[in-house]
């Protein structure tokens, strides 16, 4: 593969991960889920989204392949699976959050 074909491939890769980081709610989701695991419940009771938009962003995430599930009982419980999402997470929380 040439360099140029793997810068393509590269750049592909970062604007489907800027994509899914695009939408204010699938942002905040990821923003808290970088401080840890949680469930439905916990993400919903956190962050005041309301339980469908909560779920079709989280399936979004889930096919991006940017969260895990993980199933206890009837809990889902989510967490961040990407390390690029992690790291693109870390630098804007330092530069856009509230310290």
């Amino acid at each position: 593969m040439s360099q140029l074909q793997q810068m393509q491939a590269a750049a592909g890769r970062a604007a489907a991960l800027l994509k899914a980081l695009s939408h204010p709610d699938r942002l905040i989701l990821l923003c808290q889920l970088s401080q840890g695991e949680f469930c439905v419940s916990e993400l919903e009771e956190k962050l005041a989204i309301n339980q469908p938009s909560l779920s079709q962003q989280l399936g979004v995430l889930r096919q991006e392949g940017l969260v895990e599930t993980r199933r206890e009982g009837k809990q889902m419980y989510y967490r961040i699976a990407s390390e690029d999402a992690l790291a693109v997470l870390n630098t804007l929380y330092s530069r856009f959050c509230p310290q």
